[in-house]
């Protein structure tokens, strides 16, 4: 069930940059596929789903009630130090996934470092976020319903009650991992509408980067591939032919004339389905010989016929491809306006949350730093968590005791 990876994906504070800007620099790429007959064994050297990544073990219990500690409270909202120990863990684990293969020993201690500095300025943003989509009215049940639907589908359950079992057998409440996912769809639609929608990247603009860093653009002969990839692995002989159907059915659609991002998302048993089944840009010597003498020889939105391989039956587009030398403006157009736009994001984000901030009642913990406000020098005081017989029947009602009085003279509830 590689996909529950997004659990912790979905745990952690959000990065908070370009959210919801359209994708014009594509994802990171996969490992490339190599050509062989398809059949039941692994491949070698194509990628491996990562195993799923496991909730910290609780620690012992040593009493019936147990003190659970406030570190930064937002407006009404509470902070505790478990949730901020859960997405340090998290920030960890995504750096060493990130560093796998690459990192010594100190770099990944750097990455990990550098990814844990902001732990709880993301844990107040989120938390700030997430408050303005309510005031503003923002809903995002039918995309959360969509959200979980995704994710069942890509554990190959077969029914949303099968979800549910895998969460849990994962040591997590299932209303909770709904909640984190709604929280994110939710800041995703704020960010969208209220800092997004105001940046924009003009065609004379693109043209004026394009012309100053020509210097840039200077690539070897490259292409960007998509992928569809219907897999046999673990298949029996006999399902093979309905498998190959299957492929032949999604390759006839898109050359039918139907979106072969859509197609991929539908039909694809890749991880890559969720981007569209984009696979990466590869140079001359980076891909089997067998495919590289097929995709090099493609135009851009050429297809390949089915292709097999010991992961399955594979179907390949060339998005692009670039010629050696100078790239022409329009082969790099989307790529500027992204990095235009990504380059207005983060201070557009940071003066937004800055508002948000100033318009609000935050307050943390000595002890703890907040890189957006400096560190905390308000006392907070710790609370009685609910007993764990009667957590769930109570957490929706949950009070938290947090300071003595407001400044003003209000107290806090």
């Amino acid at each position: 069930m590689r996909n529950l990876v997004v659990i912790a994906i979905l745990c952690a504070a959000l990065p908070l940059a370009a959210q919801d800007k359209p994708q014009d620099t594509p994802p990171k790429q996969t490992g490339a596929p190599t050509l062989e007959k398809p059949g039941m064994a692994p491949a070698t050297d194509a990628p491996t789903p990562a195993p799923m990544k496991k909730p910290a073990a609780p620690p012992p219990a040593t009493e019936a009630r147990t003190v659970e500690e406030i570190i930064a409270r937002v407006n009404n909202e509470i902070i505790t130090h478990s949730e901020f120990e859960k997405a340090r863990q998290t920030a960890a684990e995504d750096a060493k996934e990130e560093c796998q293969g690459r990192c010594n020993p100190e770099q990944l201690q750097i990455a990990i470092e550098d990814r844990q500095k902001n732990t709880l300025r993301d844990l107040i943003d989120q938390s700030l976020l997430v408050q303005r989509a309510k005031d503003m009215g923002v809903s995002v049940e039918p995309q959360l319903i969509k959200k979980l639907d995704q994710i069942r589908i890509q554990n190959k359950l077969a029914s949303m009650e099968e979800l549910e079992k895998a969460v849990t057998s994962q040591g997590m409440n299932y209303e909770d991992f709904k909640n984190n996912i709604r929280n994110t769809l939710l800041t995703q639609q704020v960010i969208s509408s209220e800092v997004g929608s105001h940046i924009n990247v003009s065609d004379d603009e693109v043209s004026k980067y394009y012309e100053a860093h020509k210097a840039e653009f200077m690539r070897p002969e490259q292409v960007a591939l998509r992928e569809i990839v219907v897999s046999t692995e673990g298949k029996k002989p006999e399902d093979l032919p309905d498998l190959k159907k299957k492929a032949e059915t999604a390759l006839k659609r898109v050359k039918d004339g139907e979106d072969f991002g859509e197609i991929a998302k539908r039909f694809s048993d890749s991880s890559t389905k969720e981007q569209g089944g984009f696979l990466g840009v590869y140079k001359r010597g980076e891909l089997s010989k067998e495919l590289e003498d097929t995709v090099f020889k493609m135009k851009k939105n050429d297809l390949t016929d089915i292709l097999e391989t010991k992961q399955g039956y594979l179907v390949l587009q060339v998005l692009e491809h670039y010629d050696e030398g100078e790239q022409a403006l329009p082969k790099v157009k989307n790529e500027i306006m992204d990095k235009l736009y990504g380059g207005r994001m983060e201070p557009a984000m940071r003066n937004y949350l800055k508002t948000l901030r100033e318009q609000s009642y935050v307050i943390i913990k000595p002890g703890y730093q907040d890189a957006a406000g400096g560190a905390g020098n308000s006392e907070i005081q710790e609370v009685s968590a609910t007993p764990e017989a009667t957590k769930q029947s109570k957490k929706a009602h949950k009070k938290y005791l947090l300071f003595g009085k407001r400044p003003g003279g209000q107290t806090g509830t």
